[in-house]
């Protein structure tokens, strides 16, 4: 083996904190952007939030049309090589490689360098490191700002409940006690998912006897929580659970003396006795077959159990409403020729404003020349990356409204006419547009909204693959979504469409659509075969 050397020139791209930084913040949701911030508030004391509305950088939506320079080309293009998750991983830590000769440091030393283009020189005036956007008044979280009003209209739990009514019950101590247990065992739909003999084996792992004697009242217990409202609580399974409720109707009907009501009621109660696939598949055939009760009787049951609740707790939960807060606002803004003009615009609760604090800064410019050099470096830095932060959060934002506006561009007549008139789109289309790489708008199009005169929708709702037309042209899968959906709303209930009429159906329309490609998209929109729409 001969040893010899040799020169080579080559390319590589150094991921520096500030490109990790913009790409980071890019991908984030706007609930993740607001942590993001309020962690960089508690961590540089050179940031600081304003209610004023700064003026925006020269690199902003001013200069959107400038031509882009072929560094900025060969940045974007190099994204291929990293992966959305892999440019994630990049950010968080200093990856390693074999070559060493072929690895370019991100920096001499092991803190980020936020000095960017290498100048150490501060702007005389601090104050334009600003972005618009508004912030939290106070840390105050919501709890400690709603009064007595709010708490006393707050939703009383299920257990709450329950506990309430066993106060009017006689029992004894001991199967009180053991009531209180089943209650609190209680899942949020109102089922008691454990076994009994599991529950007790809990309190008395050891005692053979006193586990029996625990179950013994548990047995109790539970017949006791039957007995309480909501009807159905308590069951361990939803056979169990609609048993419950017909045979509470039943003694109602009874007793009211409805002859013919509580005759269903019981082909009712006979139903649900059986295997719940039976009632799943409402297989009247079957039922009929097993002798629960005539076609007739089976029927109106089967409707009875339709209109029955089967969570029994629902009404209970208090569901955390995750309320989407968009990024841009859509307003439509008058006609020209004929043709509606949009208004495309950030939302500015949405924007953290943000600015260098002016008075830190300015101590640091004045005591530039002190005898603590290594840290009036540091402090240089925490300055630096200020900016930088500031800087990079507007981009992202700039990003956002660029992106936004090109997809309203290209989607004109959704904006006009609704998803009927949506228009097959692809992250290529917008990225050649920007002059942007596809894997930069896939993250702006990530847990990004838009409000509509339609509604609020991500940002990646308006692209989709399109399907052939006889025409020659393509459909949007939205759109067919959208038909298909519309088909079904107009349908006949007691002749509901099959996949393969909704298939036909579209082939008048001109596109061409698959059995399997119509139940992909109906399953995607959760709508139930044909089966199971039929009215009975």
């Amino acid at each position: 083996m001969k040893q010899g050397l040799s020169l080579r020139v080559s390319q590589h791209l150094a991921l520096t904190p500030q490109l990790q930084q913009s790409i980071r913040l890019l991908q984030l949701s706007t609930l993740e952007l607001s942590q993001e911030v309020e962690q960089m508030l508690d961590e540089n004391p050179f940031l600081e939030l304003t209610e004023d509305r700064a003026e925006r950088e020269d690199f902003g939506l001013n200069a959107v049309d400038a031509t882009v320079s072929e560094g900025d080309r060969l940045s974007e293009s190099s994204e291929v090589d990293y992966a959305p998750s892999a440019v994630a991983d990049y950010a968080t830590s200093t990856s390693t490689s074999s070559n060493d000769e072929e690895t370019t440091p991100l920096s001499s030393s092991d803190e980020p360098n936020w000095e960017g283009d290498g100048t150490t020189e501060m702007t005389p005036d601090d104050g334009e490191w600003g972005v618009d956007a508004k912030g939290k008044a106070n840390n105050l979280g919501d709890d400690e700002e709603k009064d007595a009003t709010e708490l006393a209209r707050s939703a009383e739990s299920l257990q709450t409940f329950l506990h309430r009514q066993a106060l009017s019950l006689r029992t004894t101590a001991t199967d009180a006690a053991a009531l209180r247990f089943l209650i609190e065992s209680l899942n949020d739909d109102g089922y008691l998912e454990d076994p009994l003999e599991e529950l007790a084996r809990c309190l008395s792992p050891g005692d053979e006897e006193q586990l029996q004697d625990l179950v013994h009242h548990f047995t109790v217990a539970l017949g006791l929580l039957h007995s309480l409202e909501p009807v159905g609580v308590g069951a361990r399974d939803l056979g169990e659970c609609l048993r419950l409720q017909v045979a509470y109707l039943l003694a109602q009907a009874e007793e009211e003396g409805e002859i013919e009501r509580a005759e269903v009621l019981q082909v009712a109660l006979g139903i649900c006795r059986q295997p719940m696939d039976l009632l799943a598949r409402r297989d009247i055939k079957r039922l009929v077959q097993m002798g629960v009760g005539s076609d007739t009787l089976v029927r109106e049951a089967i409707a009875l159990i339709a209109r029955l609740e089967p969570k029994p707790g629902r009404r209970f939960v208090d569901v955390e409403r995750n309320i989407v807060v968009p990024d841009v606002l859509v307003v439509a803004i008058g006609k020209a020729g004929g043709i509606p003009k949009f208004r495309v615009q950030l939302n500015p609760e949405v924007m953290p404003r943000l600015k260098v604090h002016d008075i830190y800064a300015n101590v640091l410019r004045n005591h530039r020349g002190g005898r603590d050099g290594a840290g009036h470096a540091a402090l240089q830095q925490r300055l630096q990356e200020a900016r930088w932060f500031i800087k990079n959060i507007q981009q992202r934002f700039d990003t956002i409204l660029r992106v936004s506006t090109a997809i309203v561009e290209r989607q004109k007549n959704f904006f006009t006419h609704g998803e009927l008139a949506m228009r097959p789109l692809v992250l290529r289309e917008i990225a050649d547009e920007l002059g942007l790489h596809e894997s930069t708008i896939s993250r702006v199009t990530t847990a990004k909204y838009m409000a509509t005169p339609f509604g609020t929708f991500e940002l990646k709702y308006f692209f989709g693959s399109g399907l052939g037309t006889e025409s020659g042209g393509n459909a949007s899968s939205t759109a067919v979504r959208a038909l298909i959906k519309q088909f079904i709303a107009s349908e006949s209930a007691k002749k509901p469409l099959s996949d393969n009429q909704i298939s036909d159906m579209l082939k008048e329309q001109g596109i061409e659509c698959a059995r399997r490609t119509v139940a992909k998209y109906r399953e995607g929109l959760k709508i139930a075969p044909a089966s199971l729409r039929k009215a009975l």
